[in-house]
């Protein structure tokens, strides 16, 4: 449903921007549908105590606070707005100089800036966090997804051995990410194959707790960027009870983490994978698309 509001002002350390593209995300199918029910605790119990959604976004600065430093006026712009301050989906959004923002990238237009922060700022923080280096044998699940995609360039990136799972449609798109190995798991179960990995990434919450953990080595990581609770609970006993790792949660996000993605970018070494472009005017075909689980990579909004 579409509405007219206020256009916001930006406060004295705060940036006004005009959104030219966002980007529709599997945390903003979460968020809408209280999924997991906790999300109510944080964004209201009976109704959504912000009723915009929407993540990522790349415009132009229209407006600066007095006290900005960082940016001015005309400066083109993408990031995240983080946790706390969804509402992307909407013309313009003001947000403070110091978010999980940079200057757009010179060889992206806006709808494929727009398509970076959310899968790779996701992608960045869980693989750090899996303390991923090189020579390590990697599987992400979930590959061709928006964090998939950027986990198996990312993890490339890094010097490591990526092995990509996803489906037969999606096998050649994982090859041209950079991919070393793709199992297709429509006609496999990595867990049976007989190898192990250093790092087992589940970026879509569809592979088997107990069979990636048989396939981690000794000291492996396994990280869940889609946990449920009992994922979560059976992740912490695991690596109170064993030399394995599982990862979990919120992710936490920072400028320096845009500056890094914008860096490699514009390098050559990571690109946006986008499925499909929608209007703001059909978000909600966008969010049903999305919700079916099968896009490639990113689905964009445009202003």
């Amino acid at each position: 449903m579409f509405r007219e509001v206020d256009k916001p002002v930006p406060n004295n350390n705060e940036i006004l921007i005009r959104i030219h593209a966002t980007a529709v995300s599997s945390g903003d199918i979460r968020l809408r549908k209280a999924d997991p029910f906790a999300v109510r605790f944080f964004f209201g119990l009976m109704k959504p105590n912000k009723p915009i959604l929407g993540f990522s976004l790349a415009g132009e600065i229209e407006a600066i606070g007095k006290d900005v430093k960082l940016f001015k006026k005309g400066d083109p712009v993408f990031g995240t707005t983080g946790i706390k301050r969804i509402g992307t989906y909407a013309e313009y959004k003001c947000l403070p100089e110091k978010s999980v923002l940079a200057i757009k990238p010179k060889n992206l237009s806006y709808k494929e800036a727009a398509a970076i922060p959310f899968g790779g700022t996701t992608a960045l923080y869980f693989l750090r966090i899996g303390n991923i280096r090189s020579g390590q044998k990697v599987l992400i699940y979930g590959a061709s997804g928006a964090v998939g995609t950027a986990a198996v360039q990312l993890a490339k990136y890094f010097g490591t051995e990526v092995t990509g799972v996803c489906s037969t449609t999606n096998l050649e798109l994982v090859k041209t990410l950079g991919a070393d190995k793709i199992i297709d798991y429509t006609v496999a179960d990595f867990t049976k194959n007989g190898e192990t990995y250093d790092v087992i990434f589940d970026t879509v919450g569809k592979s088997s707790f107990s069979g990636c953990i048989r396939s981690l080595t000794k000291k492996g990581f396994l990280i869940l960027a889609s946990a449920g609770m009992s994922q979560m609970f059976k992740g912490l006993w695991t690596s109170i009870t064993s030399n394995k790792k599982v990862i979990s949660g919120i992710i936490s996000e920072n400028a320096e983490d845009i500056l890094f993605l914008k860096e490699l970018i514009e390098e050559g070494m990571f690109k946006p994978v986008i499925d499909r472009s929608y209007p703001l005017e059909q978000i909600a075909e966008a969010h049903r698309y999305v919700e079916k689980g099968h896009k490639k990579g990113n689905v964009v909004i445009s202003n």
